[in-house]
């Protein structure tokens, strides 16, 4: 939906061709099994959104959304300890995604110039290794045809066939990586203890992909209507179970503290568990590729895919998105070598991302085939010591959340200035225990 709103400023049609049925307002759909899972928008995503949609926050925010601010309303257990809550630095947005794709999507599809060609698929691309010319799809009443077009954007997600249909055009496979920590998602809706309906911070109790065992994590994010969303998470040999009477148990039980279960004793269970294990790190290297067809780009997912828990995807198509159309803007449409431009512009916010990804989830056993690089095992020893220095440093805190939240790239982290913080560590002694407020404790029954 993104795409299409960035594309519609340059031509007079712009179709979107989706698989499912879309539903009017905020409701399940096939195509979104994820949808059952914690998401936040980041604000460098939410940057981007703006930016393509003026608004948008407080349109969510009177659908129910929330603007949550960081890290002044987060309670994090990192793998080096408890982080404190600094005056804010940026913010997310929290929301279940069916009301996000609901309230982004009828904003875009607002506009006359977006025409929504909905219950079909997209079979493949025509033309040639030079030039894409269209797309064949399937309509909703089984007919295939061709939709011409003047330039084709896959925004098809993670299961993207985009490398089969560039072989189709006789183009080589693009250079692939994948790193699978082997992740099971397990999520489920609470109604929070009435007092904690209104404000409440999100609470992350993160693995540590170094120590002993399996890692497992869980984290918890107030959304609409006064419920919590909560996400278990296991690695390999310690993956959360699919039954109701486990979730609790393993929030309370086998993370690395006590809090989160504690917490979701304490309010009413308003879904089932919902289990996912489509978290592998992928990332297709389109930009690299010796020879790129004009009129075509792949954006989002279907460009690469982060493990969940970092909350990236979202962010990084939002910016990518951003991307094409300033790419746009500055070239013209039609362009010699606009595609390639593209492809190229859309990596950027990708490759930050896939790096803090990367970081982490090498070092979970059998997460690569060849296990992590000296380059991996570098950055880690390094970001592991930043890390444990914003514990007790604000204003590395800050370096920190500039580049989580996607807005900024990792060289404000190589700053003399943070290198020698980082080398000094911690300005402050480590905290004994989760940083809630003594209101944050009684309103959610856990004091």
């Amino acid at each position: 939906m993104l795409a299409a709103r960035a594309l519609a400023e340059f031509a007079d049609r712009v179709v979107v061709v989706e698989r499912d049925a879309l539903p009017e307002g905020p409701a399940p759909r096939k195509g979104l099994p994820q949808a059952r899972h914690a998401h936040m928008l980041w604000s460098g995503g939410v940057r981007a959104v703006e930016e393509l949609l003026p608004g948008l926050t407080e349109a969510l925010k009177a659908a129910g959304g929330r603007r949550h601010p960081v890290t002044t309303g987060v309670v994090a257990l990192s793998a080096q300890g408890w982080f404190r809550r600094w005056p804010e630095s940026h913010h997310v947005l929290l929301a279940g995604r069916d009301l996000l794709d609901a309230t982004i999507r009828a904003r875009v599809l607002a506009d006359e110039r977006i025409e929504l060609l909905d219950a079909a698929e997209a079979l493949g691309l025509t033309g040639t290794a030079a030039a894409v010319t269209g797309v064949r799809i399937r309509a909703r009443d089984g007919a295939e045809r061709t939709l011409p077009a003047g330039l084709v954007i896959d925004a098809t997600g993670r299961g993207s066939r985009a490398p089969h249909w560039l072989a189709g055009l006789g183009l080589p496979a693009p250079e692939c990586r994948e790193i699978d920590p082997g992740v099971v998602y397990a999520s489920r809706l609470f109604l929070a203890p009435e007092a904690a309906r209104e404000e409440f911070p999100v609470v992350n109790l993160q693995s540590d992909p170094r120590g002993d065992g399996p890692g497992r994590s869980g984290f918890l994010l107030p959304i609409e209507n006064g419920r919590w969303i909560a996400t278990l998470a296991g690695t390999r040999g310690g993956e959360p179970s699919a039954a109701n009477e486990d979730f609790i148990p393993f929030a309370r039980e086998k993370l690395r503290h006590p809090l989160l279960g504690e917490l979701l004793e304490r309010a009413e269970p308003l879904s089932d568990v919902s289990v996912t294990r489509s978290t592998v790190n992928r990332r297709h290297f389109y930009e690299r590729m010796p020879a790129w067809p004009e009129n075509f780009a792949v954006l989002g997912d279907a460009l690469a895919v982060f493990n969940p828990v970092y909350g990236h995807g979202l962010a990084a198509a939002a910016q990518s998105a951003v991307r094409l159309r300033a790419v746009l803007r500055r070239h013209g449409w039609g362009a010699p070598g606009l595609a390639r431009r593209v492809q190229r512009a859309a990596a950027r916010p990708v490759r930050a991302a896939w790096d803090l990804a990367l970081g982490q989830d090498v070092f979970y056993p059998g997460a690569a085939a060849s296990g992590p690089t000296v380059r991996d095992r570098l950055l880690s020893a390094y970001v592991d010591r930043l890390m444990r220095t914003a514990t007790g440093n604000g204003r590395i805190a800050r370096r920190v959340t500039d580049v989580t939240s996607l807005e900024r790239g990792a060289q404000v982290l190589l700053t003399p200035s943070v290198l020698v913080a980082a080398a000094l560590g911690p300005l402050r002694p480590p905290l004994a225990g989760p940083p809630l407020t003594a209101e944050e404790q009684k309103a959610a029954g856990v004091l």
